[in-house]
């Protein structure tokens, strides 16, 4: 899904509560295809119908941290 202002942002890697929460799902998914934002950084997208909360932060550079899971 596109945010509503179109940015795409990466959050900065999971910590292992929220990656065993969201690991089910993304296996599920499959793989998906590969996206390069602005910033040119390679990721990888799927649909896989999770709901993610999120801090947003600023350091030196932007910080995103996912700090909640849920499966839709």
């Amino acid at each position: 899904m596109e945010p509503p202002d179109g940015r795409i942002e990466l959050s900065r890697r999971l910590v292992a509560p929220v990656r065993a929460r969201a690991a089910p799902a993304l296996v599920a998914c499959g793989p998906g295809g590969e996206a390069r934002p602005s910033g040119g950084e390679v990721y990888t997208v799927c649909d896989c119908g999770l709901v993610v909360e999120v801090l947003s932060g600023t350091t030196r550079h932007g910080a995103i941290t996912v700090t909640r899971v849920r499966v839709k």
